[in-house]
C-alpha cells in the first residue's frame, strides 16, 4: 500500500503506528510544506502532489481542521480516497461544494470517529436496538484536561486552543454527538450552549452543552477542555433501571452494581487500529463505508446547532 498523510502531529503519528502494525511493507508519504522538515521514521517527504510519481491508495488528512476543506477539495480532484480526521471540516461554508465533487467523483471517504470502535460503545450500539425497557433519558459527559492531552507541545500553540484553526471543545469533543447520533438516531431538536469559562490560555471554546429531544427521551451532552481527572460517561436512565458506561474504564454497571459489560486490558489504542483495519477493508472490498463525509457534515451541523434541514 502507498498512503498519504496530510500533517503529521500527534495523531498521524498514531495512524503510522497502526499502518506499521498492520502491513510491514505499506509506504507511506507525508506531504510537507518546509522544505527542511524534521524527518520521521518509516515515512517518506514529499512536497507536492504527482500522480505520475506516486500512486496513493488513500490520503489521511490529518492537519488543523481549518486546512481540511483545502485538501480534501485538492484530494478528491486528484480521485484519491479520503480518511479523514474528525470533524471533517470546521464550518459548513461551501460543505455542499465538497459533497457534491465527492459524488461527482464517486470516492470513497471516511470521517474518523474512533470511538464507534470502542468494546462499550459497539455493545451498547448492538444492544439498544433490540431493548425492551423504555429510555427516558440519557447523560453524556466528556472532560479532560486540554493541557495534558499532547505533552510534547505547549497547549496554548494547539490547534485546539484556536479558534481560527478549528479548534474548541464542540468540535474536539465531537465524538461524543458522533455515537450518540450513530445509537440513537438523530434528534427532533437541539439546543446548546457554548462558552470560555476556565483560566486555560485559550481563545476557543471550553465548556459546551446540549439538550436532545426525541420522540419518547431526551439526551444531554456536556463537554468541557478543564477536568483534572478525565470522565468520559454515558447514563441511561431506562424505565426500571440505570446503566453506567464507563469508556474510561471499559464498563457498563447498572444501579444494582451489576457489571452488565467489562473489558479488561483494553487500551484506546485498539480502537485505531480497529477503524484502519476497517477502512482498509472497505477500501479493497469496494464495501461503502459508514460515516462518509456527507454523514459527518450531518452530525457537524448538530454539533455547530445550525439549523440543517437535511439531517432529520
Amino acid at each position: 500500500m502507498n498512503i498519504l498523510i496530510v500533517g503529521l502531529g500527534s495523531i498521524a503519528k498514531k495512524h503510522i503506528k497502526v499502518l506499521r502494525k498492520i502491513n510491514k511493507n505499506v509506504k507511506i508519504f507525508a506531504l510537507r510544506s518546509s522544505k527542511k522538515p524534521d524527518d520521521f521514521p518509516f515515512v517518506q517527504n514529499i512536497y507536492e502532489i504527482d500522480e505520475d510519481i506516486h500512486k496513493f491508495d488513500f490520503a489521511i488528512i490529518s492537519n488543523p481542521t481549518s486546512l481540511h476543506f483545502k485538501y480534501i477539495d485538492l484530494l478528491s480532484k486528484k480521485n484519491i480516497p479520503l480518511f479523514i480526521e474528525k470533524p471533517a471540516i470546521h464550518n459548513l461554508k461551501n460543505a455542499d461544494f465538497l459533497i457534491n465533487q465527492i459524488k461527482e467523483k464517486k470516492l470513497m471517504t471516511y470521517v474518523a470517529c474512533n470511538l464507534r470502535f470502542h468494546p462499550c460503545i459497539k455493545f451498547l450500539k448492538s444492544s439498544i436496538k433490540d431493548r425492551v425497557n423504555k429510555i427516558n433519558e440519557i447523560n453524556v459527559y466528556s472532560g479532560s484536561y486540554l493541557p495534558d492531552w499532547r505533552p510534547e507541545q505547549n497547549y496554548v500553540n494547539s490547534y485546539s486552543a484556536n479558534n481560527s484553526l478549528g479548534g474548541g471543545v464542540h468540535l474536539d469533543l465531537i465524538h461524543e454527538m458522533d455515537y450518540v447520533l450513530w445509537i440513537f438516531g438523530y434528534p427532533k431538536n437541539i439546543t446548546s450552549n457554548f462558552r470560555k469559562t476556565s483560566n486555560l490560555n485559550i481563545n476557543s471554546y471550553d465548556y459546551a452543552n446540549y439538550f436532545l429531544e426525541y420522540d419518547d427521551f431526551n439526551a444531554s451532552i456536556i463537554l468541557n477542555y478543564y477536568r483534572r481527572k478525565s470522565k468520559r460517561q454515558i447514563d441511561i436512565v431506562f424505565e426500571n433501571e440505570s446503566w453506567t458506561i464507563d469508556l474510561i474504564n471499559n464498563s457498563i454497571i447498572n444501579d444494582k452494581n451489576q457489571i452488565i459489560f467489562k473489558t479488561e486490558n483494553y487500551n484506546l489504542f485498539e480502537s485505531y487500529e480497529l477503524q484502519m483495519k476497517y477502512f482498509i477493508k472497505c477500501y479493497f472490498e469496494n464495501i461503502p463505508t459508514m460515516n462518509t463525509f456527507e454523514e459527518s457534515i450531518k452530525t457537524l451541523s448538530i454539533s455547530l446547532n445550525i439549523k440543517n434541514e437535511s439531517y432529520k
